[in-house]
């Protein structure tokens, strides 16, 4: 099942689910359910699996509605949720470890840090440093080499994995390929991170290993790069990102984690403000969002 969270004028949401393709329920009419986290919550103190407790609430009452009611409603398609931290991962796929290695004046971290049993895992965005669906994603005004990083993402509740959506971890290469310990400037700042379009629960993603993943970016009209990985080529299971991430760290519920890319432009090419950014991930769907100097 895919969770859509819309937002009307005043920012009041409304969970929209796709039980199947092209059927949508109103899951906010007559009921408590707000938020995805409604859905957790509910499920587990009913004793059902979250897809099993949304069908109980499906066979109770009439909620289906179209995407054309939701526009004529005013209603924007928002982020799936409003994450209280985000987290992300880095080196997990060797084409990662590699163009980090090539962009660092110092590269033997990244190659360390690739074959380690510790991953590396670093605080990437607050609530308000996020944005959802057609939203501005920014790169940074003193940053001249800026990419964006198609990403698989998991949410965490009570620490365990309730649903996958896609993200994108914008990042300034030229930061980070100075100094690593300028990391957090490279990665975190106004509007660096991106996810959406839904949540999708974990039992209705059979293997998060085995997505297929592509990136494409668009200036002026014109495709100016295509890039497409798998998730079958990352390094680290999400289950293990997510043990390393609350050993000894308890996160918030909704809590999300970036778990790397495995798609990375090439050097000579740059994010530039009015590019458009459209990131794809099998059985999840489509993140697209505009580019912005901030």
């Amino acid at each position: 099942m895919k969770f859509f969270r819309y937002l009307n004028a005043k920012g009041d949401p409304r969970l929209i689910v796709e039980a199947k393709p092209g059927t949508l329920f109103d899951l906010t009419h007559d009921s408590p359910v707000r938020e995805f986290a409604d859905l957790v919550g509910w499920s587990r103190m009913s004793g059902q699996s979250m897809d099993g407790f949304v069908g109980s609430l499906l066979r109770n009452g009439d909620r289906r509605v179209s995407s054309e009611e939701l526009s004529a409603q005013g209603l924007r398609l928002g982020r799936p949720l409003v994450p209280p931290e985000v987290w992300a991962a880095g080196v997990t796929y060797r084409k990662s470890r590699d163009e980090r290695e090539r962009e660092s004046e110092t590269p033997d971290p990244y190659a360390k840090v690739y074959r380690a049993e510790r991953p590396e895992i670093f605080l990437k965005a607050t609530p308000d440093r996020c944005v959802g669906p057609g939203e501005a994603v920014g790169v940074r005004g003193d940053s001249g080499w800026d990419v964006p990083e198609a990403e698989l993402a998991f949410i965490l509740h009570d620490g365990r994995i309730t649903g996958f959506t896609a993200g994108n971890d914008v990042s300034s290469r030229a930061i980070e390929g100075a100094n690593p310990l300028y990391l957090p400037q490279a990665k975190i700042y106004r509007r660096c991170c991106s996810i959406g379009p839904c949540i999708v629960s974990a039992e209705s993603v059979a293997d998060p290993h085995n997505l297929a993943v592509s990136c494409e970016i668009f200036r002026d009209g014109d495709r100016v790069f295509a890039g497409e990985t798998s998730t079958s080529r990352m390094v680290r299971t999400c289950e293990e990102l997510a043990g390393f991430l609350t050993r000894h760290n308890p996160v918030p519920d909704g809590t999300v984690v970036l778990t790397g890319t495995g798609i990375v432009p090439e050097q000579e090419f740059s994010l530039q403000a009015g590019d458009v950014v459209r990131i794809e991930i099998e059985g999840i769907g489509i993140l697209e969002n505009p580019v912005i100097q901030v």
